[in-house]
């Protein structure tokens, strides 16, 4: 893999979501429905959080004024803490193809804490920070 790894460390981050079956046609389909839910993206952060339930959630970040029960979406807060980051740079939806390997690269380059989910943090239209959760180092 060409793209440089780095380790980071995020705050825990409230989102609201829509759960899909992992590796599925259904994921497309649920981001397209967050996102006429949520209605303008502008000024929005996505993020694609999943582990191994085999479960896919379409997430937006809160922000004030957000009601999650009442637009009809589950929320939850992605877990903060020490990830190893690759940054995918390209145009979507080619882009998409290249999320899974490089998640697996990131598994062979570090411990894997299973406790935290992966996260796929849509950053611009071009880019895409690609996160797995390591365990604390001393």
């Amino acid at each position: 893999m060409e793209t440089p790894v780095r380790r980071v460390e995020r705050a825990d981050t409230p989102v609201m979501f829509i759960a899909a079956r992992d590796e599925s046609d259904e994921i497309g389909p649920a981001w397209d429905r967050l996102e006429s839910i949520v209605g303008s993206l502008r000024g929005r952060r996505f993020f694609g959080v999943f582990d191994d339930s085999g479960v896919y959630r379409c997430c937006v970040q809160v922000r004030d004024g957000d009601d999650a029960s009442a637009l009809g979406l589950e929320s939850a807060v992605i877990p903060g803490g020490s990830y190893l980051c690759a940054t995918l740079r390209g145009p979507q939806p080619e882009a998409y193809s290249l999320l899974t390997p490089t998640h697996d690269e990131l598994r062979r380059r570090g411990e894997r804490d299973a406790t935290r989910p992966s996260i796929e943090s849509y950053r611009r239209h071009d880019r895409i920070d690609v996160l797995m959760p390591v365990l604390s180092g001393p």
